[in-house]
């Protein structure tokens, strides 16, 4: 009969300390998880963005307003997190879509559909964020 080795007990409940610094999760964990909060960041932001959309039309002087206010530092940063949460959600949906067809897997492509929708996302971002500026 083989030995039965000691193995550490699992943790009962998980924090969200312990998911960021004592669990490695693999890299298509990682995009599963800025998946979720890139879309959590769009659902939200969706009343900002129609508010916008709302004032710029209602007159002249509030699209200028509204003009005004994309112009401001901390605006063009929220839009530029709201630019890189699109494309990711974007990338790692359509990597999703291949997964739920069952392709890419097994571990070597599932990593490396990872690292190209990350970089694909931050890719877009850039380009889109230039535009932005």
């Amino acid at each position: 009969m083989a030995q039965a080795t000691a193995r550490k007990p699992r943790p009962k409940y998980l924090s969200l300390p312990a998911i960021l610094f004592e669990i490695r999760l693999p890299l298509a964990g990682w995009v599963s998880i800025l998946h979720r909060v890139s879309g959590t960041l769009l659902f939200l932001a969706t009343v900002w963005l129609l508010f916008m959309l709302d004032r710029s039309l209602a007159s002249e002087s509030d699209f200028a307003f509204v003009q005004h206010y994309l112009s401001l530092l901390p605006v063009k940063l929220a839009l530029l997190v709201l630019v890189w949460a699109y494309c990711h959600h974007f990338c790692a949906g359509i990597r999703f879509l291949f997964l739920d067809l069952h392709k890419g897997i097994d571990r070597a492509s599932s990593r490396l559909t990872g690292i190209a929708v990350l970089a694909a996302s931050l890719a877009l971002t850039a380009f889109f964020g230039a535009r932005l500026w």
